[in-house]
């Protein structure tokens, strides 16, 4: 099996994140999961710091509650640009003027979804960074539940 970074954290995010949010404390034991469900102890290892990094930067990145529809365009760096197509970036313009998030929380997606061990980032892999930063963040309740719906529909029509 050829897991990658992302493959460790969907499966942490699926199968206890959102059902068990407190079992995430015990590193110990999801580690024994996590090799048990055959992923390697390197992309456990890097997982873990991702979502550490994740954590410490909660502060950081903290939504300031102002959505503005008039913030200039997020030029993207060199590196940025090669790892991130133009659907995604197209992606989170279109999350930022219509307010699901704000300018810190493009920065925290972004920054993550960098973090990811992946030369490219496709638009499905960049959603679940998405919902996975508003997951971590107190009070995106409304922002989370937006972006779950957008992600689990059934029909695939994009959302007015």
């Amino acid at each position: 099996m050829k897991e990658t970074l992302l493959d460790v954290l969907l499966y942490l995010f699926e199968n206890y994140f959102y059902d068990d949010p407190d079992a995430v404390r015990d590193r110990t034991t999801l580690q024994a999961g996590l090799i048990q469900a055959g992923f390697s102890p390197s992309e456990i290892s890097k997982a873990f710091d991702w979502l550490e990094a994740l954590d410490d930067q909660r502060v950081q990145f903290a939504p300031t509650g102002e959505i503005r529809r008039d913030t200039p365009i997020r030029l993207y760096a060199g590196p940025e640009l090669e790892r991130l197509d133009a659907d995604c970036r197209g992606f989170l313009m279109f999350l930022c003027h219509n307010g699901i998030i704000d300018a810190a929380q493009h920065e925290h997606v972004v920054e993550r979804a960098m973090a990811l061990d992946q030369d490219e980032i496709d638009l499905d892999d960049l959603k679940w960074v998405v919902l996975m930063v508003l997951f971590n963040q107190p009070g995106q309740e409304e922002a989370f539940a937006w972006m779950e719906s957008l992600m689990f529909q059934d029909d695939g029509e994009p959302v007015h």
